[in-house]
């Protein structure tokens, strides 16, 4: 089984980690309850301005599919991009990037 990526950046517009936190936690359960993969943690600047999560499963397009709706109503996220991966991190695997409205 190749594995899948949906790699999300965006700006953070809170000034803690709390909703950050809980944003992982929406998006672990929606990905879970659907069977799709996992939520595999974040990266933040340190002035907290940027974040970056990583979803990993085995098909790229139904884990955003599972994550969208979350990222879409979490008030922390603002300016989305997400990158889906179809295939291991290495060089000629396809990519599509997606921006989230």
């Amino acid at each position: 089984m190749s594995e899948h990526s949906v790699i999300i950046r965006f700006k953070y517009e809170s000034t803690n980690l709390k909703a950050l936190h809980d944003l992982e936690d929406q998006l672990s359960e929606a990905i879970e309850e659907a069977g799709e993969g996992e939520c595999d943690g974040h990266d933040i600047t340190p002035d907290m301005r940027d974040a970056t999560i990583y979803l990993y499963g085995p098909d790229a397009e139904l884990l955003y599919v599972a994550a969208k709706q979350v990222l879409q109503q979490s008030d922390c996220v603002k300016r989305a991009v997400a990158t889906l991966r179809f295939g291991p991190a290495e060089d000629g695997v396809p990519e599509r990037v997606e921006t989230l409205e």
